[in-house]
This record gives C-alpha cells, sequence and structure tokens, in this order.
C-alpha cells in the first residue's frame, strides 16, 4: 500500500477544513514526505487539545489519539516539547469554536 506524503495529506486536510469553513493554518511546516502531523484544535475559550497519529500494533490501524488537552498554554508547551525533539514534525492549527477537527472522518486516518 503506498502511503501518502505528509504534505499531500496536510494539503488535503486543510482542503476540507475550508470547505467546510474551518479556520485552520500550518504554525510548523515538517518534512514534505515524512513528517509526523500534530493538529491543535483550539476552540478559542482558552482550551485546547493536540492529537497526533498513532499507530496501533495489535490491529495495525492508525488512529488520532490526544497528546495534550486543556489550558491552551499547557497544550502549546506539550507541542514545543515534541517540535523540540521532532524537526520534521508538522503543526496544524484549527480554531473552531464547536470542537470541529474532522479527524474523525473517513480517508483521515491514512
Amino acid at each position: 500500500m503506498t502511503r501518502l506524503t505528509a504534505e499531500f495529506w496536510v494539503s488535503a486536510y486543510l482542503a476540507r477544513l475550508r470547505f467546510q469553513e474551518i479556520p485552520a493554518f500550518v504554525v510548523a511546516h515538517g518534512d514534505n514526505t515524512a513528517g509526523a502531523v500534530l493538529v491543535k484544535l483550539n476552540t478559542l475559550d482558552g482550551r485546547a487539545q493536540a492529537l497526533q497519529r498513532s499507530f496501533d500494533l495489535m490491529s495495525g490501524e492508525r488512529t488520532w489519539i490526544v497528546l495534550s488537552e486543556g489550558d491552551e498554554t499547557e497544550v502549546d508547551a506539550a507541542i514545543a516539547k515534541q517540535r523540540s525533539f521532532d524537526p520534521d514534525l508538522w503543526v496544524i492549527e484549527v480554531e473552531d469554536r464547536a470542537g470541529r477537527h474532522l479527524l474523525d472522518e473517513p480517508g483521515l486516518a491514512d
């Protein structure tokens, strides 16, 4: 199975968010080919959530898990820590008061 490049996946994700009129932008541009992607969901009330893709060894599936959740400054600190040891990391910030990130929709786990 061919894997999508990080750059292609990010572009498709941003397009899907735009289609739903959910503001999002690239905070950190990682490696175009193989960079990991982290999504920060900012609910614009001082709270946030950072999500990262994880590989489930038992099922072989890729799923989105919560890396950090709570006060936005704490989530930003967790993201900064991740970036400190992974310079290839992409960070996408999604801003939505309703908490929509679309990562639970078909096709975005790939």
